[in-house]
């Protein structure tokens, strides 16, 4: 299946803003996380769909993720 991940603020760092990515059947947010090297000390926020996700959440076809670190204010 094929999904689109979107990339914010410092996981970008020599990585990739947006992408489409191959993943099995039945595959998990936690995947993508593996597959791409993300530091999951610096994954803060998790979306599937633009719905808020968890790292246990199975995928499906045509689903967009987006990771996001922590927001800094003030």
């Amino acid at each position: 299946m094929e999904v689109k991940v979107k990339l914010f603020g410092d996981l970008r760092e020599g990585r990739f803003k947006e992408e489409k990515t191959e993943l099995e059947e039945n595959s998990r947010v936690i995947d993508i996380i593996n597959k791409h090297n993300l530091p999951l000390d610096k994954v803060a926020i998790c979306m599937v769909n633009s719905c808020q996700a968890e790292f246990g959440q199975v995928l499906q076809n045509q689903d967009t993720v987006a990771f996001s670190p922590p927001v800094g204010g003030m």
